[in-house]
């Protein structure tokens, strides 16, 4: 069937003439070095022609001979041209040159926009200068908060994680350099794992997801690392109230190899007084690297890590968790129309909990996921009309919590568990002509659980899902009406085979990941029109509806303790469906920039064994979720920024009533998320100033404030029993996580 797919797609590509020569090579920052992608290559004489350079850099395409005049554009680079005359394939690199802002007391002539579409996918691309004056919490310019303003994402103050299009959490696909992260916070979501220090560029697939990217339902977070300067040493840094960062970047061997080392720590904890006598340990630290080095002129090696962990202890209690990632990758030009990239890549999340059980006695739990894979991905320059994407990929997942007490009686987790997940795909960038491009492929993923001793021994394993095929079928058609308002429409089917579980009464984290016993599917159709007016601003417009099947959940009722059998009190059976409607309206010119996000969403679940069969509530069914962000140049040196969000509250279960036996209060809950936490609003400012700097070193101040209002937004409602004589009464007590709090940092770059 594969060969099948491939013919099917290179069949009409073989009728493009022979007698024409491609034109291919890379796209470098002429001050860094570093690699480019999203940049856009025309042809005069072919106005009609778009090239964009691959996530790596690359272009290539083909023409007959003859003289041609290439223009080539992106962001914030200055725009550059090539006269050429084709009479044989040639291989042309360019290096653009940072444009400076050019900015009087009158008008700004150019402002970069934080959020832009790829042409193509539709994918949002994140800027990470332009973040970096966006108000945040604690000074720190944060790439996970910024793409939570976006339209179908939605996030809780105190929580990890972010929800897309009413997935959970753990339906996001987070990639740094390729390899998979399995937590994305620090500080229970206060900060982001990634030091926007160390990114070169990020990009975010809601819906026309390609078919490389696989086993998440909603959502891919593609974060690529920087390179690091091969053209001379640089050191950038900021020093806040509570964490400081580093980053030192420079050549190896100038022109052909680099580095860059960028670190973080958190010092929050120097600031706590001892509580009943004991220091109170609350602090992260993180540390990315990376390395590249060029073999040939079409041959370079890229090796990167990540390293970073949170503390949180205090006396009898210690709670740590931390990743770690690893990448080796290949990069390889075979010809002047393929383009191959290999990559090896490691991931490892644990974290320790230690606490103590109902009888007082200490419980110590540190679960473990790991996983190791490899990629083999090929990029087919075939004409002007078809590019190619195809390839393979293989890891292999472990399981195990490791230092399990003896109080603990679940054989679940006691059995360590290894899993394989591999897929071909194909994939076709076919552009049919001036105005019509299709975007369409195939994902053939397939799952098989690896029997062990001591799964041989288990019963709680011998439901897992242990060898399945599935076909992952993708499109998008997006139509131009003229060059300035389109339309598209997709298609996704997305499969996953590992899923986390929630809070297990306070034992764990969020993150206890599980292999399934039926694999997850996502079946989702979009809708998009994107209009753009004078100006600068711009207008998208999407909506979305998902079904899925295999959903898992906690039975009706169930009080989950980690001392139980965790895996007989939940049900994988269950179906769930969001669907919903998202502007996001952008202003990308003048000295008012921004954009306003808005997105009114459903998201329901259904299973037979919970709320008696009916559909209910998602726990992050949110009806409305507002977000508008705003920057404005005042002067050359004053820049003010405001971010306003308001997101209805999330649903949960609220008791209707309680009951007396034998004396004692019982609470009676009613249907499952049937009832809302009220709504969360909030309103942060920043200011960022930039005195005169000489062009070996930059510098700025930023002054910021979280909340500024003070808004005590609910994280938590719990329900108690007040005892007032003969009388009982529930009493509701809401806890918030942050209020007002203001932040000055000092920023460095020389």
């Amino acid at each position: 069937m594969f060969r099948i797919v491939i013919a099917a797609i290179l069949l009409p590509a073989f009728s493009y003439a022979q007698s024409t020569y491609s034109v291919s090579g890379v796209v470098k920052d002429k001050d860094t070095g570093e690699l480019i992608s999203g940049a856009i290559i025309k042809i005069k004489e072919k106005p009609d022609i778009n090239i964009e350079t691959n996530e790596y850099g690359f272009y290539s395409f083909s023409l007959p001979e003859n003289d041609y005049t290439l223009l080539i554009s992106y962001n914030n680079r200055r725009n550059d041209s090539k006269e050429i005359h084709l009479q044989e394939s040639v291989k042309l690199d360019w290096d653009l040159k940072k444009e400076e802002t050019l900015i009087d007391e009158v008008e700004v002539k150019k402002i970069k926009t934080v959020v832009s579409k790829r042409s193509k996918m539709k994918a949002e691309i994140m800027d990470i200068e332009g973040i970096s004056k966006l108000p945040v919490l604690l000074g720190e310019k944060d790439i996970l908060k910024t793409i939570q303003y976006l339209p179908g994402v939605n996030s809780q103050e105190g929580r990890s994680g972010f929800s897309v299009r009413g997935g959970s959490p753990d339906q996001n696909l987070m990639l740094v350099d390729e390899a998979p992260v399995f937590n994305n916070s620090h500080l229970l979501g206060l900060f982001s794992t990634f030091n926007s220090d160390a990114l070169r560029n990020v990009t975010v697939y809601k819906g026309n997801i390609p078919s490389q990217y696989g086993g998440r339902l909603s959502s891919v977070v593609d974060v690529k690392m920087k390179d690091g300067n091969n053209q001379g040493y640089h050191v950038n840094g900021g020093i806040g109230l509570i964490s400081s960062r580093l980053s030192v970047e420079g050549p190896i061997q100038k022109g052909k190899s680099s580095f860059i080392v960028s670190g973080r720590r958190t010092y929050l904890d120097l600031f706590l007084p001892p509580q009943n006598g004991s220091k109170m340990k609350i602090y992260f630290y993180d540390l990315n690297t990376k390395a590249n080095f060029q073999i040939n002129k079409n041959n370079n090696i890229y090796l990167s890590g990540y390293f970073g962990r949170d503390i949180l202890s205090h006396e009898d209690f210690r709670n740590n968790w931390g990743n770690i990632t690893g990448t080796l990758r290949w990069n390889s030009i075979i010809s002047s129309k393929l383009f191959s990239n290999t990559s090896l890549t490691y991931s490892n999340y644990d974290y320790r909990t230690n606490a103590q059980n109902y009888n007082g006695e200490p419980t110590e739990v540190r679960p473990n996921i790991r996983n190791i894979g490899l990629k083999q991905d090929f990029t087919h320059y075939v004409g002007l009309k078809h590019t190619l994407h195809y390839g393979l990929q293989a890891s292999q997942y472990y399981f195990s919590t490791r230092q399990l007490s003896e109080s603990v009686k679940s054989d679940f987790l006691r059995t360590p568990r290894t899993m394989w997940e591999s897929a071909l795909y194909i994939n076709d960038d076919f552009k049919l002509n001036d105005k019509l491009f299709i975007n369409y492929g195939l994902r053939l993923s397939m799952l098989s659980l690896q029997k062990t001793n001591e799964e041989t021994n288990s019963s709680a394993v011998k439901n897992l899902a242990r060898n399945q095929i599935n076909l992952e079928p993708r499109v998008m058609i997006n139509y131009e009406f003229d060059k300035n308002n389109s339309v598209n429409l997709g298609y996704n089917r997305n499969i996953q085979n590992i899923y986390t579980l929630n809070n297990i009464n306070g034992y764990l984290n969020n993150d206890l990941w599980m292999n399934v016993k039926k694999p997850q599917v996502a079946d989702q159709i979009n809708l998009g029109y994107s209009r753009k007016f004078n100006n600068g601003y711009e207008l998208n417009t999407d909506i979305f509806y998902k079904k899925m099947s295999n959903l898992v959940d906690y039975k009706d009722g169930v009080q989950i303790d980690i001392l139980d059998n965790i895996e007989k009190n939940i049900v994988d059976n269950g179906k769930g469906r969001a669907y919903g409607f998202e502007i996001l309206a952008k202003k990308t010119r003048g000295k008012l920039t921004g954009w306003l996000s808005y997105t009114l969403s459903k998201t329901e679940r259904q299973n037979d064994a919970i709320n008696g069969g009916d559909w209910y509530n998602a726990s992050y069914d949110r009806t409305h979720n507002l977000s508008i962000v705003a920057n404005y140049q005042l002067s050359q040196k004053w820049t003010l920024s405001g971010a306003f969000v308001y997101n209805t509250g999330n649903a949960a279960t609220f008791p209707g009533g309680k009951y007396v036996i034998d004396g004692d209060t019982y609470l009676q809950y009613g249907k499952r998320n049937s009832s809302r936490i009220p709504a969360s609003h909030r309103l942060d400012l920043n200011a960022t100033y930039e005195p005169q700097n000489n062009k070996r070193f930059k510098s700025s101040w930023s002054f910021g404030i979280y909340n500024v209002y003070a808004r005590h937004n609910p994280y938590i409602i719990d329900f108690t029993n007040e005892y007032n004589g003969n009388n009982t009464t529930i009493q509701a007590r809401k806890t918030s996580f942050v209020s007002f709090v203001p932040n000055i940092s000092y920023n460095f770059k020389f």
